[in-house]
């Protein structure tokens, strides 16, 4: 996998609004510009983030535009998603994705952000799945770990995690590239070019706001699909606002996923701190990892 050239004072980050409308988040975007210049960095706004076109922060034209000008021009070194939602799906067969294979940039984000990042993966990039610039609706404090991991990746200083035990951890060791991201969209994008080949690799997953049984149905979907036979771990992140069905699930979302990969003999960790929480940490995907899980606790170590 390309690694995408580390930031440093003075690069320039694009910041762009592929999916969601941006109503009333004018404060956010002046925090990432804010934080970014904290950080020696210089930002670029897109010229449609704050357009309004329905659901979308724009048109699909109008969107894809900005994302195309922030892959094609040699001044910017990363491109920050300003929010995910939904859209992103909407313009990946519209862009041109030649320049930035043969001058890759750091792309960020996370959620909706998950099928770019399939997209890039498949290209043969790593890519950060990391706050956007709507997380900075919080205050800093709350979110420290958030801002301070992905300052790190985006810098590239070393990136370790240590997560906290759990009874449903299913123990094991492996070293393999990592990949994933949201449920949802991962399954979206089953069937298509864009979905990823887990085969050999660590998959990450987390989701927001789903029933039980949806993330049941999405999982079986993905095994029927082969998505988990040559995986070489799986790593649980924030299940977040799980909605109540009138019909009870039964079990803990832990047990659903244990049952749901009962016949696979790979470490599965459960409680990373990334997704739809405060507490979002950096992680590189495409970048290898070795993943340890025992019951009292796991490790990430990213190889540099």
């Amino acid at each position: 996998m390309k690694q995408p050239p580390y930031l440093k004072v003075g690069d320039t980050v694009a910041i762009v609004a592929p999916a969601g409308i941006l109503k009333n988040r004018t404060y956010e975007i002046e925090q990432a510009k804010a934080l970014l210049k904290s950080w020696g960095l210089h930002a670029k706004v897109g010229n449609y983030v704050f357009n309004k076109e329905n659901h979308f922060a724009g048109t699909d034209d109008e969107r894809c535009e900005d994302f195309q000008n922030a892959l094609d021009n040699p001044k910017i070194s990363a491109i920050w998603c300003a929010r995910g939602g939904y859209g992103s799906v909407r313009i990946l067969d519209k862009l041109d994705w030649s320049k930035f294979e043969s001058s890759p940039k750091w792309i960020i984000g996370y959620s909706d952000i998950t099928a770019i990042h399939n997209q890039v993966h498949n290209l043969g990039v790593q890519s950060l799945h990391a706050m956007m610039c709507t997380s900075l609706q919080d205050t800093p404090e709350t979110i420290a770990e958030t801002i301070s991991t992905f300052k790190a990746a985006l810098f590239g200083e070393t990136l370790n995690y240590t997560l906290k035990g759990s009874k449903y951890n299913k123990i094991g060791s492996v070293t393999a590239p990592l990949v994933g991201g949201n449920l949802t969209i991962l399954h979206s994008m089953l069937g298509s070019k864009t979905s990823i080949d887990t085969s050999g690799k660590i998959l990450f997953i987390e989701e927001i706001g789903e029933y039980k049984y949806h993330i049941d149905r999405m999982f079986q979907s993905l095994k029927r699909a082969g998505y988990f036979n040559n995986c070489k771990g799986v790593i649980i992140g924030d299940m977040t606002k799980i909605k109540k069905n009138t019909t009870p699930w039964g079990t803990s979302i832990e047990q659903l996923i244990l049952d749901a990969l009962s016949e696979y003999n790979f470490p599965i960790a459960f409680n990373m701190p990334a997704g739809h929480e405060k507490d979002n940490r950096a992680l590189i995907l495409g970048r290898t990892i070795t993943l340890t899980v025992k019951k009292e606790q796991s490790t990430i170590i990213f190889k540099n």
